[in-house]
């Protein structure tokens, strides 16, 4: 497992749709991982409803926040097809088996993966659809680009694996 794999299952967490459970973990959250503390404290203080639909406000409504991974590399072409095939055999060669709700590039996946497999792979690989989400969402000024800003400065800059 690799050294982040905490901070990888709790900004997976952060970044699935906010519910009840999600509110009961924030404590744990906070402690295990003080990186997404701003994200934490944030929705530690705010209403469900609210942070719910903030959520979606940021998330659902337009790709410009797009959670999924091979659509920052993409588009909307057939080469995103091809694109999520490689990401379930990814998967399949570490022994899992995506089965979820969402498509296998949506974000929370990809990092519950890197939590339990330590290949950090997809991620680096879409290391530039990262950062432009992360710029994306400082700009529009949501919480949520605390939980990029820990990802990514995780990640290595450069083909040299240095991280910043």
């Amino acid at each position: 497992m690799p050294s982040d794999a905490v901070l990888y299952q709790a900004a997976a967490l952060c970044l699935t749709y906010p519910d009840g459970d999600l509110m009961a973990r924030l404590p744990l959250l906070r402690e295990a991982a003080p990186q997404l503390r701003a994200f934490t404290d944030h929705a530690a203080v705010t209403p469900l409803p609210e942070l719910a639909a903030h959520y979606v406000r940021v998330f659902d409504f337009k790709n410009r926040h797009s959670l999924y991974l091979s659509w920052w590399h993409d588009g909307d072409t057939r080469r995103r097809g091809m694109s999520l095939a490689r990401f379930k055999d990814v998967y399949r060669a570490h022994g899992l088996r995506f089965s979820g709700e969402e498509l296998p590039d949506f974000l929370p996946a990809v990092l519950e993966f890197t939590a339990r497999t330590g290949d950090t792979g997809l991620l680096t690989e879409y290391r530039d659809g990262l950062e432009r989400l992360r710029t994306r969402l400082t700009g529009y000024g949501t919480p949520y680009a605390a939980v990029l800003d820990a990802v990514c400065a995780t990640l290595p800059t450069d083909s040299t694996g240095v991280h910043p």
